[in-house]
């Protein structure tokens, strides 16, 4: 069972960091990652098991030290985002502090381990403005302990950098996946409000192309009906020019769907990306489109061959990497822009077409161009499709 946000979509891992475990497998995940760390107590364990403290001593420090692993455990699992309830925190903490402090000073140098545990909750659960100055003084108060039975300049180069550099790179992690949070939000939020403006895009052009042609047809329509009685050959009239203006509604409408079908490097590029690192494999795809551009079928036709080459990639070719490349050529014929898309996937040899490259072939001749398929130069497979810049426009058009 995944963790799932209000609205019951599931959430990605990143989210989940901590925050209570939400059912087995994510208990067990969790379990497992903090279970790691806490092998750095088999030195206090030992120091129990040996025998070298009497009966009562060594009830007391296994209470103790269960108590610690308790505390430890409730921070971390629990407290390393958004916190609500900040007097168990703080509780927590200072029942960590105390119990490291106490434990350390009656048992001896084998229990400082402890305070590294301490400094790791503080980063890993205080805000960066708190753990910068807390950190340091949970390892001044071990060194403090520390002194009872071992000299400065161990503590110091044994334990004390020790806990200060865990102690900040948990505070780092923390930052850094709040960071990611924060920009995975923010990216969502993008995408949101791109699709936005494309619906009121689309409304205002639904509105430009037919406000007026509806307007005038039930204005017409209206004058028909007056008309119809007495003047029936004005009435048709009417009837003729509704039937002309709605037809080229019809038209206009047509027209502006076939500019939003219409595929454009850019939004390939874009998808190329997204599917390929959705697939695992390794994309080299350029961020940009060609500075010059063919016309807009040319520009359609090598969208189409991108999208059937990184298609088939995923696919079929079992590839690890991909690479897209565009090359502007000067040829007799005149210029020409060349889309490259080559794998290191097990791909054919190219010399029997599917069914998908039948019609990119075709797609592409239609517009002048060539359309070469074969194995890459070491391994793999390589598309290129070649489009004359005739009549070529700078930039993608929108």
């Amino acid at each position: 069972m995944s963790a799932t946000d209000a609205g019951g979509s599931e959430l990605h891992p990143v989210y989940t960091f901590g925050r209570p475990p939400q059912g087995r497998r994510q208990f067990l995940t969790k379990a497992a990652w903090i279970g790691v760390w806490l092998i750095f107590l088999s030195s206090p364990i030992k120091d129990l098991a040996d025998g070298h403290h009497t009966p009562v001593a060594t009830a007391l420090g296994s209470l103790g030290l269960a108590v610690f692993v308790g505390c430890y455990l409730t921070l971390v699992f629990r407290y390393t985002t958004r916190i609500l309830q900040w007097g168990a925190v703080i509780g927590s903490f200072v029942t960590l502090v105390l119990l490291a402090a106490v434990l350390s000073f009656c048992f001896g140098d084998h229990w400082l381990g402890l305070f590294v545990y301490v400094a790791v909750s503080a980063g890993a659960v205080l805000p960066v403005r708190y753990s910068l100055w807390v950190i340091p003084a949970v390892t001044l108060l071990m060194i403090l302990v520390g002194l009872r039975d071992d000299g400065l300049g161990d503590l110091i180069s044994n334990l004390g950098v020790i806990t200060l550099l865990v102690g900040f790179a948990m505070s780092g992690v923390r930052e850094l996946i709040r960071t990611t949070i924060q920009l995975r939000q923010a990216r969502a939020t993008v995408a949101q409000l791109a699709a936005n403006e494309e619906r009121l895009r689309l409304a205002r052009d639904l509105h430009d192309l037919l406000g007026h042609s509806l307007s005038l047809i039930t204005l017409k329509s209206e004058l028909a009906g007056r008309m119809l009685p007495d003047h029936p050959d004005k009435a048709a009239q009417q009837v003729a020019d509704i039937e002309q203006v709605s037809r080229q509604a019809l038209v206009d409408v047509r027209e502006a769907v076939s500019g939003y079908r219409r595929r454009t490097l850019a939004g390939e590029l874009a998808g190329a990306r997204t599917a390929l690192a959705a697939a695992g494999v390794d994309a080299v795809v350029p961020l940009e489109v060609p500075a010059e551009l063919p016309g807009e079928e040319g520009e359609a036709a090598l969208a189409w061959a991108l999208r059937e080459a990184v298609t088939n990639v995923v696919r079929h070719s079992g590839a690890r990497r991909c690479t897209v490349t565009f090359t502007a050529r000067q040829t007799l014929a005149g210029p020409l822009l060349e889309l490259c898309v080559e794998d290191d996937g097990a791909g054919g040899s190219g010399a029997v077409a599917g069914n998908g490259l039948t019609g990119l072939t075709e797609r592409v001749e239609a517009v002048g161009g060539v359309l070469e398929t074969g194995p890459a130069t070491r391994r793999g497979f390589r598309l290129a499709a070649r489009v004359p810049l005739t009549g070529a426009a700078v930039g993608s058009p929108s």
